[in-house]
């Protein structure tokens, strides 16, 4: 007999887990959603959640007035269910080229408390992870929970990662992160363990996920920023290439002999369409200093030098995604970063360039659309990559609570 309850009890927490798992995964879901996805019979179901509630890793959220996206039901809405954060938080770091981004989520990716600090991330790696540290105490301070919570750290970093040592590939793009191990630095400090990748493959995740890209199987994400990159969907999970260097459009040469990149080489895509490479060409076309929200700004008003430095970097970026599409024949192209902003006034000519340097077959079916996420994709994608590493400490901490009670 002892031998059956202790089987029962097993069989039960394993259900419990297939619960968390599933929520942990889909952000939302109805009961009836639920049962389709565990395959556990809808009493089932609410027994489970009954008890994940009473312990305090369930909450029921807004009634989905419209119906589930998953769900076809008849009648009252489903009430949409989320883990709370008792049953863990996590944390997601963003270096941008010039500013630090932490945000705070739930498992079910809602965001909680988010904090911003402006700073030379490229050539000060020290002070970068050490404003990084500050900004997430600051975070969850903020969200009104504690770091013992937090299950899983992601970072996005603003260059290719090297995935076997854990830390950027040694460039001359980011030098003063050369031999720093950000993943070490930051779990020491902060507590938790850190997963880390490339800025563009965790705004492609985020949009793939989140945003513009959500019905994507093979995607490309083009990010247009201080510094210009793609990140690549294949079958709904990034693709970094051999040594976590796939995607780095922005290093493609374009123009010869060109302008000198920061990564050494003359005439890199980056050198002409990244922000601060759009901000000279307006300086040198009437010697007027704009800082790019401006300079879109300008362009939506209707004026004629700010609308052709766009439309001339939409036409280069168009025409080397190109010849990515005709490698990879994705079926949604996203471009974000800073300059997506843009909107149209980018698109169109991008698409046009597009169409016009690859197959037709390839681009017959394309979708080419801006990001939804702005410049939250990679604080996101980063929150996205903590979660989807947060399956073993939920569980832990799902055996080591017990009923009405948290961990």
């Amino acid at each position: 007999m002892p031998h059956r309850s202790g089987s029962l009890e097993s069989l039960r927490e394993l259900n419990r887990l297939r619960v968390v798992e599933a929520l942990r995964r889909h952000g939302t879901l109805s009961r009836a959603d639920i049962a389709r996805t565990t395959g556990l019979s809808r009493s089932t179901i609410s027994t489970l959640v009954a008890d994940l509630h009473r312990r305090g890793f369930v909450a029921e959220g807004e009634v989905e007035g419209s119906g589930s996206s998953r769900s076809s039901t008849v009648g009252r809405p489903p009430v949409m269910l989320r883990l709370d954060p008792p049953a863990g938080i996590a944390v997601g770091i963003d270096f941008d080229h010039t500013r630090v981004r932490v945000v705070v989520s739930d498992l079910s990716r809602t965001v909680l408390s988010e904090r911003v600090a402006e700073l030379d991330v490229d050539h000060d790696a020290a002070r970068a992870l050490e404003v990084s540290t500050e900004l997430v105490h600051r975070a969850l301070d903020e969200s009104g929970f504690c770091a013992d919570l937090v299950l899983a750290i992601g970072v996005a970093l603003p260059g290719p990662v090297d995935q076997a040592r854990r830390r950027l590939h040694d460039t001359e793009i980011l030098e003063d992160w050369t031999g720093v191990d950000p993943a070490a630095v930051l779990g020491e400090r902060l507590g938790a363990p850190v997963h880390i990748d490339n800025d563009a493959n965790l705004g492609a995740l985020a949009e793939v996920t989140l945003g513009a890209g959500r019905s994507a199987g093979t995607a490309v994400f083009v990010q247009l920023s201080s510094g210009v990159g793609a990140g690549l969907i294949v079958d709904g999970r990034p693709f970094r290439g051999a040594s976590g260097v796939a995607g780095e459009i922005g290093h493609v040469t374009v123009a010869s002999p060109g302008q000198l990149c920061r990564c050494g080489r003359r005439g890199c895509l980056e050198t002409l369409v990244s922000g601060p490479a759009i901000v000279e060409q307006l300086r040198a076309r009437r010697g007027e200093l704009l800082a790019v929200p401006d300079i879109i700004g300008l362009a939506h008003d209707g004026d004629a030098d700010c609308r052709a430095v766009i439309a001339e970097a939409g036409r280069r970026v168009g025409a080397v995604v190109a010849d990515v599409c005709n490698v990879l024949n994705p079926d949604t192209v996203v471009i974000g970063g800073e300059l997506s902003a843009a909107g149209d006034l980018l698109l169109g000519p991008l698409r046009a360039a597009l169409v016009g340097n690859a197959l037709p077959a390839i681009t017959r079916e394309l979708v080419v659309v801006a990001g939804e996420l702005g410049d939250r994709a990679n604080s996101l994608g980063a929150l996205a990559l903590a979660i989807a590493h947060s399956e073993q400490a939920v569980a832990a901490r799902i055996r080591t609570s017990g009923p009405g009670r948290t961990p």
